[in-house]
């Protein structure tokens, strides 16, 4: 998902964040591609509610594209 999400760096959106969070997260997880490992690292950073439903929406995306 990490490489997939780095191509939304440049989007106003939130997913947009999340892409730009993650690339300056020298601990996001490269693996495994599930969604609790990078709801959890999300989570433990204390991300907002906002930040939360970006990572869905996220996925959402990354399983329909994968």
């Amino acid at each position: 998902m990490s490489e997939w999400l780095a191509a939304f760096a440049g989007e106003s959106s939130a997913i947009g964040d999340l892409a730009r969070d993650a690339a300056a997260d020298p601990g996001w997880p490269q693996g495994p591609h599930e969604l609790g490992v990078f709801r959890e690292h999300v989570e433990d950073q204390g991300a907002v509610e906002a930040a939360l439903e970006g990572l869905e929406q996220a996925w959402e995306q990354y399983e329909v594209w994968s």
